[in-house]
Protein backbone atom coordinates (compact mmCIF):
# COMPACT_ATOMS: atom_id res chain seq x y z
CA UNK A 1 0.00 0.00 0.00
CA UNK A 2 1.33 3.43 -0.87
CA UNK A 3 1.91 6.31 1.96
CA UNK A 4 -1.09 8.46 -0.24
CA UNK A 5 -3.25 5.59 0.57
CA UNK A 6 -2.72 5.21 4.01
CA UNK A 7 -2.87 9.16 4.51
CA UNK A 8 -6.15 8.98 2.71
CA UNK A 9 -7.50 6.21 5.27
CA UNK A 10 -6.31 8.47 8.10
CA UNK A 11 -8.27 11.29 6.78
CA UNK A 12 -11.43 9.28 6.24
CA UNK A 13 -11.00 7.97 9.89
CA UNK A 14 -10.40 10.99 11.34
CA UNK A 15 -13.54 12.93 9.71
CA UNK A 16 -15.50 9.42 10.77
CA UNK A 17 -14.12 10.33 14.11
CA UNK A 18 -14.90 13.42 14.76
CA UNK A 19 -18.44 13.27 13.50
CA UNK A 20 -18.91 10.28 15.49
CA UNK A 21 -17.60 12.66 18.70
CA UNK A 22 -19.87 15.58 17.71
CA UNK A 23 -23.19 12.78 17.64
CA UNK A 24 -21.93 11.30 21.18
CA UNK A 25 -22.01 14.67 22.92
CA UNK A 26 -24.32 16.19 21.15
CA UNK A 27 -27.01 14.19 21.41
CA UNK A 28 -29.40 15.50 23.45
CA UNK A 29 -29.62 19.00 21.37
CA UNK A 30 -29.93 16.61 18.32
CA UNK A 31 -32.78 14.30 19.60
CA UNK A 32 -34.64 17.12 21.34
CA UNK A 33 -34.51 18.91 17.90
CA UNK A 34 -35.80 16.21 15.87
CA UNK A 35 -38.28 15.37 18.55
CA UNK A 36 -39.52 18.84 18.29
CA UNK A 37 -39.48 18.41 14.47
CA UNK A 38 -41.45 15.22 15.25
CA UNK A 39 -44.22 17.12 17.17
CA UNK A 40 -44.53 20.07 14.61
CA UNK A 41 -45.23 17.74 12.31
CA UNK A 42 -47.84 15.33 14.06
CA UNK A 43 -49.56 18.89 15.74
CA UNK A 44 -50.03 17.48 19.72
CA UNK A 45 -48.95 14.41 21.93
CA UNK A 46 -49.34 13.31 24.93
CA UNK A 47 -46.74 14.72 26.59
CA UNK A 48 -45.76 10.71 28.04
CA UNK A 49 -45.27 9.95 24.46
CA UNK A 50 -42.72 13.08 23.73
CA UNK A 51 -40.62 12.27 25.78
CA UNK A 52 -40.05 8.53 24.89
CA UNK A 53 -39.43 9.94 21.23
CA UNK A 54 -37.15 12.31 22.61
CA UNK A 55 -35.21 9.35 24.20
CA UNK A 56 -35.78 7.29 21.35
CA UNK A 57 -34.13 10.13 19.13
CA UNK A 58 -31.48 10.51 22.01
CA UNK A 59 -30.39 7.06 21.91
CA UNK A 60 -30.20 6.59 18.24
CA UNK A 61 -28.09 9.62 18.10
CA UNK A 62 -25.75 8.42 21.16
CA UNK A 63 -25.90 4.77 19.07
CA UNK A 64 -24.90 6.09 15.79
CA UNK A 65 -22.06 8.42 17.19
CA UNK A 66 -20.45 4.97 19.45
CA UNK A 67 -20.53 3.46 16.02
CA UNK A 68 -19.30 6.45 13.98
CA UNK A 69 -16.82 7.17 17.01
CA UNK A 70 -15.00 3.21 16.77
CA UNK A 71 -15.91 3.04 12.57
CA UNK A 72 -13.08 6.36 12.64
CA UNK A 73 -10.44 5.23 15.27
CA UNK A 74 -10.28 1.69 13.80
CA UNK A 75 -8.91 2.98 10.23
CA UNK A 76 -6.78 5.94 12.03
CA UNK A 77 -4.56 3.51 14.40
CA UNK A 78 -4.23 0.74 11.59
CA UNK A 79 -3.05 3.36 9.07
CA UNK A 80 -0.56 4.63 11.19
CA UNK A 81 0.37 1.43 12.18
CA UNK A 82 0.80 0.44 8.78
CA UNK A 83 2.99 4.09 7.83
CA UNK A 84 4.84 2.92 10.86
CA UNK A 85 5.77 -0.52 8.43
CA UNK A 86 6.37 1.10 5.94
CA UNK A 87 8.74 3.60 7.20
CA UNK A 88 10.76 0.77 9.42
CA UNK A 89 10.81 -1.20 6.17
CA UNK A 90 12.10 1.85 4.30
CA UNK A 91 15.13 2.31 6.52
Amino acid sequence: MSKDYLTNVISLGVVLAIAGFIMLFFNVYFGTSSADAWLAGRGEADMGYYHLVIRGYMNTFLVGGGILFVMGLVPVFWGYHQLQLIKESDS
